[in-house]
């Protein structure tokens, strides 16, 4: 079973995706702050990582900063899950590691479920 953590301060939204996801056969372990993600990824090693970019005591560009810095984290695959939907925002995420990048504005969580899904498929395959 692949493993995700969910990095999301919106309560809500955190609860239906991690619903859907474990629906869909992953285990999930959610993360509400980037101090507290940061601490799950140690001892979790999730398969991938969800990540939203504006979170309470640390930002994701911050946490994507540090994992790239250090080796045991580094190889975590990451899904960007963001309302910051601007270019520079998408190129910024990319650079940092993160394989994918969405805007939750335009993609629905059924899309982004499908897309984790097919990552975890092709380039997660065990």
């Amino acid at each position: 079973m692949k493993k995700i953590l969910l990095v999301e301060d919106d309560k809500f939204l955190s609860n239906i995706l991690k619903l859907k996801l474990e629906k869909s056969g992953f285990e999930v372990v959610d993360a509400f702050d980037g101090e507290e993600a940061l601490k799950k990824l140690r001892a979790f090693r999730p398969d991938l990582m969800l990540l939203d970019i504006i979170l309470p005591k640390k930002g994701g560009f911050e946490l994507l900063t540090e994992m790239k810095g250090d080796e045991a984290l580094s190889g975590v695959p990451v899904i960007i899950i963001s309302n910051l939907g601007q270019e520079e925002d998408i190129v910024k995420g990319k650079s940092l590691g993160a394989i994918d990048y969405f805007v939750k504005s335009r993609s629905s969580i059924d899309e982004l479920v499908e897309k984790i899904k097919e990552i975890c498929k092709t380039s997660l395959a065990s």
